[in-house]
């Protein structure tokens, strides 16, 4: 048995799981990410079995196809339907295994990290400190401000907490969202145009689906105040992203924090990199060492029981997540 572990950014493939106990099992990490589908099927074509760091390598059915060798793909975290052909991999015979994750919250503290950075403009005072210089600006109070949350939900619910705890005014929408729904969070539902309109910031928290792409068109955005602040964390294909540039080109709305990209990692030369009211990360929401012990050891238990014949934590056309797998991020009832 070859295991492939791909996209290993930082790494880490070894540090949570000894390898070695699985007799007959060779392990070979990569950091570097591929963007070219025939270089990842040549770099794949000599392995048994994959296990990928959640979605930063698509799988779509030619791929699969192209792999006749490969028989397990291991993926990691509960959401994994959209990037794997799960149907191509059924017909391949390949056994596709998910894992659980520790802290679904990890993504929320990487909003507020955005959030008080934006207001405050952290980024150019650390900046000036590093340049032998001091205060540089003025920040933006919380207290009073309204933040807009577009899908109240997993994500969304605590996000406007942490909100409230500011003193902030929270607003909410995402299409079933009602008044009923909002307001054991203290929450105002609001129509979508009310939302862009009214909110100091807005931060994204809906799932990626056909109803959801390009949610946020250029219209929403160009109802946002020029002080407001754009933040995702969710999906970058939930966004017209040539709308968003256009807007931060023309200091139509104040800023943007990011963590998430059409694709990643980021050219070097890629324009989210220089832009002055940006700030990007690098889709660190879920990246903790909590999460990764998760990630690697489950994976490891997943490999360890398809080389004992008896596959645990599957996913299947018929069944996409594991069984404590949240379906959407919205509010109680709300399917978008």
């Amino acid at each position: 048995m070859r295991l492939a572990i791909i996209d290993d950014y930082q790494s880490v493939w070894d540090r949570f799981v000894d390898w070695g106990q699985l007799k007959g099992v060779t392990v070979v990490p990569f950091r570097d990410h591929v963007f070219e589908e025939a270089e990842l099927i040549a770099r794949l074509s000599d392995f048994d079995a994959v296990l990928r760091i959640r979605e930063r390598t698509e799988f779509p059915r030619h791929v699969l196809e192209a792999l006749p060798r490969l028989k397990l793909l291991l993926a990691t975290g509960m959401r994994n339907a959209r990037s794997i052909d799960l149907k191509a991999a059924e017909d391949q015979g390949i056994t596709v295994c998910a894992t659980t994750i520790r802290h679904h919250d990890s993504t929320v503290e990487v909003v507020w990290l955005l959030l008080l950075s934006l207001f405050r403009g952290f980024t150019g005072e650390v900046a000036s400190v590093r340049a032998g210089g001091w205060q540089s600006g003025l920040g933006l109070g919380l207290e009073g401000k309204t933040l807009g949350v577009v899908g109240l939900g997993h994500m969304g619910q605590p996000v406007a907490k942490v909100a409230q705890a500011f003193a902030m005014n929270v607003i909410a929408w995402s299409p079933n969202l009602t008044a009923e729904r909002a307001a054991p969070f203290g929450v105002e539902a609001v129509t979508k145009e009310e939302l862009f309109r009214r909110a100091d910031a807005v931060t994204i928290h809906m799932p990626l689906s056909d109803r959801t792409i390009g949610v946020i068109g250029a219209e929403d955005i160009a109802r946002m105040k020029p002080t407001a602040f754009l933040v995702n964390t969710s999906r970058p294909q939930l966004v017209d992203e040539d709308a968003l540039v256009a807007a931060l080109q023309g200091n139509r709305i104040a800023g943007a924090g990011m963590d998430v990209f059409t694709m990643e990692p980021l050219p070097a030369g890629h324009i989210f990199r220089t832009m002055p009211n940006v700030l990007a990360t690098p889709h660190i929401g879920f990246v903790t060492q909590e999460n990764y012990e998760v990630f690697f050891r489950q994976s490891f238990e997943n490999l360890q029981a398809y080389l004992n014949g008896a596959p645990i934590r599957t996913i299947t056309p018929e069944v996409p997540y594991l069984p404590d797998a949240p379906l959407v991020d919205t509010a109680p009832g709300d399917v978008t």
